[in-house]
C-alpha cells in the first residue's frame, strides 16, 4: 500500500468525416492531444483518425478488452454522429467531446448534434471547445478525467465494516445494494472479535517497531507503552485484513466498547491511501476514498461541531487523523481518546488551506452526495481531537439550516483542495441514483444526473 497516485488511463483519438475540412489534421490533432494529456501525467492508449465506422467500432472493440477510464476525442471537422455511438456501443466508457476552432470545419456543429444525441439517450459525456492548450478547456477536461478515473475505482471497490454501525445513529446505516447500484463498492462484513484476536497475536517486533516510530514522530506522548503496543498491534492486525481483503477503504465499530482502539492504526493507515471511517460509517469511508482519490492526500472523518462568533465552524473527531494534516508536528499528542479514556489517539489542530467537504447518505432512491466548499483556517486545540475549523462562503446559519431541510446529518469527510468540479462530473458519471446536493449562495440547489439509457 502506498500514496502514489495512480495514473489516469485515457484513450485519445480524432474525430473526421473524408469529404470536410480539416480532416486531414486529424491524425495530427489525435497526437497532439495525446502528447499533451501524457504531459499532463496521463497514460495514453492512442486511437488514431475515426473517420469510418468500421474504424470507430474496432477501436470501441480494443478499449472492451483494454479497458481506460475515459476516451478523449478531439473533433477536427463535421463528422458523422454514429462514429462515436458505434464505439461506445462496444464500450461502456466515459466520453469527453474537445472540438477544435476552424470557420469552415464544422467541428462545433458536428459535437453539438452528437452531444444532442447523447442527450436523449441519457448517455453522460463532457464537452468543451477550443485550443488544445492550457485554460479553461483543459481544465475542464482534466476536471473530467480525474472524475472518471475516480469513477471507474469506485465501482471496483471493496469497503470492510469491522463491527457494527452505532447503536442510536441511524444516518451512518449503508444500504449496501443502493451502495453497490448507485456508486459501486461493495461492503466486506470483519469479525471485530477475531480482529482483535488477529491483533493479540501480532508480531511483538512489529508492532514494537511501528510504535517507536509513532512516538518519535509526536510532539508529545501522554500514554503508556502498553496502550501504544497494544494500538500497534491493532495497526498491524488491519494492514493484514487490507491487504488479504483488498480493501480501498474501512468503517470500524468503536463507540462505545472499543473507542480509542482503532484510532492510530486510522492515522498510520491514512497515510498508506486507506482511510478508516469511525462509528461503523461505511458511507463516509467511502466519501474518505473519494476525497482522498481526488486530492491525493489522506482526508478529515469529522463531526459537523460548532459555529464560533465570526461564522468559521468546527469539525472534529476523536483524534484519528494522519500527521500529515497536523498543522505543526510538535503539536501532535498521543493521549488516550476522550470519554472512554481507554486506548491512543492523536490530538492535534488542523492545517489551514482550501478544503471540500463530503456527507454521503442513503435515501430511498440510491444515495445523496452533499457537497460544501471553504477554506480552512489556524485553530487552537478547541475539542480533543483533529479540529479543523472552516469558513465558508455562505453565512453559517443558512448552511444549518440547508442540512436540516435536506437531511444531511452529521458525518463529514473533509479533504485539502477544491474538487467540487471533479464531484460533479463523477456524479453525472453515476447516473441517477446519486443526488448531489449543494449550497448556491443563500440557496441550495440539486442535481439529478439523467438515466444513462441504452449507452
Amino acid at each position: 500500500m502506498n500514496r502514489e497516485p495512480r495514473l489516469i488511463r485515457v484513450a485519445v483519438g480524432a474525430l473526421s468525416s473524408p469529404l470536410e475540412v480539416g480532416a486531414g489534421r486529424a491524425p495530427q490533432a489525435a497526437a497532439e492531444l495525446a502528447t499533451r494529456l501524457q504531459q499532463d501525467g496521463c497514460a495514453v492508449v492512442p486511437l488514431g483518425a475515426l473517420d469510418s465506422a468500421e474504424r470507430a467500432a474496432a477501436a470501441g472493440r480494443r478499449l472492451a478488452a483494454e479497458p481506460v477510464d475515459a476516451v478523449v476525442l478531439a473533433a477536427c471537422s463535421w463528422f458523422e454522429d454514429y462514429l462515436v455511438l458505434d464505439l461506445l456501443e462496444e464500450c461502456h466508457t466515459p466520453l469527453c467531446l474537445w472540438p477544435l476552432p476552424g470557420m469552415e470545419t464544422g467541428a462545433l456543429c458536428g459535437t453539438q448534434q452528437l452531444t444532442c444525441y447523447l442527450k436523449q439517450l441519457g448517455t453522460p459525456f463532457e464537452a468543451v471547445f477550443g485550443p488544445l492548450s492550457a485554460g479553461p478547456s483543459r481544465d475542464r477536461v482534466f476536471a473530467f478525467l480525474r472524475a472518471a478515473a475516480l469513477h471507474r475505482r469506485l465501482r471496483r471497490a471493496r469497503i470492510g465494516l469491522a463491527g457494527q454501525r452505532v447503536r442510536g445513529m441511524t444516518e451512518v446505516a449503508a444500504n449496501e445494494m443502493a451502495l453497490k447500484r448507485a456508486i459501486g463498492p461493495r461492503v466486506v462484513t470483519v469479525d471485530l472479535p477475531g480482529l482483535l484476536q488477529r491483533a493479540r497475536n501480532a508480531d511483538g517486533a512489529a508492532a514494537q517497531a511501528v510504535w517507536t516510530r509513532v512516538q518519535a514522530a509526536a510532539g508529545r506522548v501522554g500514554v503508556a507503552d502498553s496502550a501504544g503496543l497494544a494500538a500497534a498491534a491493532v495497526y498491524v492486525a488491519l494492514r493484514e485484513l487490507v491487504l488479504q481483503e483488498g480493501l480501498a477503504a474501512l468503517a470500524f465499530g468503536c463507540y462505545p466498547d472499543y473507542m480509542g482502539c482503532a484510532c492510530l492504526a486510522a492515522s498510520l493507515l491514512a497515510d498508506e491511501g486507506i482511510p478508516v471511517g469511525c462509528e461503523g460509517d461505511v458511507n463516509t469511508a467511502v466519501a474518505q476514498v473519494m476525497l482522498s482519490g481526488l486530492t491525493g492526500q489522506p482526508t478529515h472523518n469529522t463531526d459537523w461541531l460548532e459555529p464560533l462568533p465570526d461564522g468559521s465552524v468546527v469539525f472534529t473527531h476523536c483524534g484519528s487523523g494522519s500527521y500529515t494534516l497536523a498543522a505543526a508536528r510538535a503539536d501532535i499528542a498521543l493521549a488516550p481518546v476522550r470519554l472512554a479514556n481507554q486506548g491512543v489517539c492523536s490530538l492535534f489542530p488542523a492545517r489551514p488551506g482550501p478544503v471540500t467537504l463530503l456527507s454521503l447518505l442513503p435515501v430511498a432512491d440510491g444515495y445523496q452526495a452533499a457537497l460544501l466548499e471553504g477554506e480552512a483556517l489556524a485553530t487552537e486545540m478547541v475539542f480533543p481531537g483533529n479540529p479543523l475549523r472552516v469558513r465558508f462562503a455562505p453565512p453559517v446559519a443558512e448552511i444549518i439550516q440547508w442540512i436540516y431541510e435536506r437531511g444531511i446529518g452529521h458525518h463529514w469527510a473533509a479533504g485539502y483542495g477544491h474538487v467540487g468540479a471533479e464531484l460533479r462530473a463523477w456524479a453525472r458519471l453515476a447516473g441517477p441514483g446519486v443526488r448531489l446536493l449543494e449550497m448556491g449562495g443563500t440557496a441550495s440547489c440539486e442535481t439529478r444526473p439523467q438515466s444513462r439509457g441504452g449507452l
